[in-house]
């Protein structure tokens, strides 16, 4: 690592944190601070703090922190040199070309690799649909009523199948514009014969839909066949520069068209119906449901969500994880019904666009919604099921957060199953009791754990030496907010603690850390971590330096007395090692005696 001296600094003064952090999360004042919901986690309550004096922030909810740098690595799926340059091109800055950027490592030319490769295989696809090994795709296209504009909008194309037609269309074309087999295979466009070890198109006989991430990458892809043969649709595999998990198709364009609602579909043909009918703001997973990082991402543009799935058995199940991962983000959901249609693009197909727009207007938010859909599922003229019935309805209600909501639902559902209204209120206020009991009890559980250490997977021997630990992460938390006193503490003449007297391997390297980064640049910055730990390990390191802003003393004296801490805590494992290999030596002893 061998940038300028101060580029750094330059570069986070010239992205103030807050800043950064504001374009991905709503952020209100808290005093000095900054509060808001993570991007990171599931919550209702704000957690996420984002603090511009020491240009850091922190998540009290899931451990998540660090600096400006850190965030983008995150938020944006970049390693710490791809964040550092990301921040760059943010401000106009140029990231100095010497080693730091030479450091790049296969990864990172694999990355930029598969985005030039992804770009070159859509325009390949998207040609094919004027030459005559197309035609089928073009075909099937203009079937499903779309136009040439819409074709052209999305980058549709088709992908050729090569089997049938003895040609190597694909791999010519690819292998002829300068990639080499393994960029392709890690592109996720080729795959190996097991047989003979020759590569071929993953996507064969196949109109395509290309993916475009928010940045206007092609970064993936969706490949559907013609007829009924399985599978239906074939997608992109994760690759270097592609998380399924965190991705939606056509972001891109319903991101500049969401502020109010979202429409959020199963699939590529019903996403690009609803845009093709004037509706831009319509997205679909990937050929997989709906994931908590891609309900945060629709938090970001959006207040609320319109599900149009399917609404057969699977359709509903999906329906019941998007309504539950989405209210925990914040985001308000309703249910799209389409009686005489399966799916939007049907819909749409039959009785048209306007028509759509009348069925998104009145559709059922998630809770009525979900209560019809329990009504549903029961005989209410069989005694027992009635009953059971009621107890779902109730543990039900008993989750809404407000008063008035639990006493209108409680009034329509008493009417609509002929039950009194005020033993329903009674059982609702029991269960919510009970679920509000668990919450407390599951939530002790977790700090009790989490403050004894255990099952710590970022500092595992912390359950071992927790005295130890505490006294090393007062230590760290201490330097990381003032490392001008780092000279002082590893001086001969002043509390001269070494990386050795550390108990545990993780605070070990952190201090090892600290020392590398002030004899390499005279400094530390906390953007330095990036480059050698795990966002979850500078979550870890962040939490040490905010412990300390809570406290008023920081000074020299509290290393002393932790340090001493610490040098006694390593006597006393010093004097229990030596215990335990006498005791070894003394049984062993006794076992070749006999006794």
């Amino acid at each position: 690592m061998a940038l300028p001296e101060g580029f750094l600094e330059d570069l986070k003064f010239r992205n103030p944190i807050e800043d950064v952090i504001s374009s991905y999360v709503s952020l209100k004042r808290a005093g000095s601070n900054l509060v808001g919901l993570c991007p990171f986690h599931n919550e209702k309550s704000p957690s996420f703090t984002v603090f511009p004096a020491t240009r850091g922030f922190y998540c009290f909810g899931c451990g998540a922190g660090g600096d400006a740098i850190t965030f983008i690595m995150k938020a944006e799926n970049l390693d710490y040199i791809g964040a550092v340059e990301h921040l760059c091109k943010r401000v106009g800055m140029e990231l100095p070309e010497d080693d730091y950027t030479k450091k790049r490592g296969d990864s990172d030319v694999k990355k930029a690799r598969v985005f030039a490769a992804n770009r070159d295989a859509a325009r390949f696809f998207h040609d094919m649909l004027s030459k005559p090994e197309g035609q089928a795709g073009l075909v099937y296209l203009r079937s499903r009523g779309l136009s040439d504009s819409v074709i052209r909008r999305f980058g549709l194309g088709f992908a050729p199948d090569e089997f049938t037609l003895r040609k190597n269309l694909f791999l010519d074309h690819m292998l002829g514009l300068g990639y080499t087999e393994k960029e392709l295979l890690a592109s996720f466009l080729c795959a190996k014969s097991q047989k003979n070890g020759r590569l071929y198109p993953i996507f064969r006989n196949r109109v395509m839909f290309p993916v475009i991430d928010i940045t206007g990458e092609v970064v993936a892809f969706g490949g559907r066949v013609m007829d009924d043969s399985k599978p239906k649709y074939l997608n992109s595999s994760d690759t270097p520069g592609f998380k399924k998990s965190r991705t939606l198709f056509a972001m891109n364009y319903a991101k500049n068209a969401c502020a109010e609602r979202l429409i959020l579909c199963e699939g590529y043909m019903d996403v690009i119906a609803v845009h093709a009918a004037g509706m831009a703001n319509a997205v679909a997973t990937l050929g997989t449901a709906i994931t908590a990082e891609q309900a945060r991402i629709m938090a970001r543009y959006t207040k609320e969500v319109v599900i149009a799935y399917d609404m057969d058995d699977a359709g509903r199940r999906a329906a019941e994880k998007a309504i539950h991962l989405l209210d925990s983000v914040g985001v308000r959901t309703k249910i799209l019904k389409l009686n005489g249609a399966k799916d939007p693009d049907e819909f749409i197909r039959k009785f048209g666009a306007d028509a759509f727009r009348l069925r998104l207007d009145d559709s059922e938010n998630q809770f009525d919604y979900r209560c019809s859909t329990v009504i549903a599922s029961h005989d209410l003229e069989d005694f027992n099921d009635r009953m059971a019935c009621i107890a779902e309805l109730t543990a039900l209600l008993a989750t809404l957060h407000t008063d008035v909501e639990r006493d209108v639902y409680i009034g329509r559902i008493s009417e609509k199953l002929g039950v009194s209204r005020e033993s329903l209120k009674n059982d609702v206020l029991r269960s919510r009791k009970r679920q509000e009991k668990s919450r407390e009890k599951e939530e002790t559980r977790r700090q009790i754990q989490q403050s004894a250490g255990y099952g710590d997977r970022i500092n595992p021997e912390r359950s071992k030496y927790r005295r130890a630990a505490s006294a090393e992460e007062s230590v760290l938390g201490i330097l990381l907010l003032y490392p001008e006193l780092l000279q002082q503490v590893i001086a001969k003449d002043g509390v001269a603690l070494r990386e050795e007297e550390f108990l545990t391997a993780f605070n070990r390297r952190v201090f090892a850390f600290l020392l590398q980064c002030t004899e390499e640049h005279g400094h530390f910055d906390i953007g330095y971590l990036g480059e050698a730990f795990t966002d979850e390990e500078i979550g870890r390191i962040t939490g040490m330096m905010v412990a300390r802003t809570k406290l008023t003393k920081n000074d020299m004296s509290v290393i002393r007395d932790n340090a001493a801490v610490l040098r006694a805590e390593g006597i006393r494992e010093k004097q229990h090692s030596t215990e335990a290999t006498t005791e070894d030596l003394q049984n062993l002893i006794n076992r070749r005696r006999g006794c």
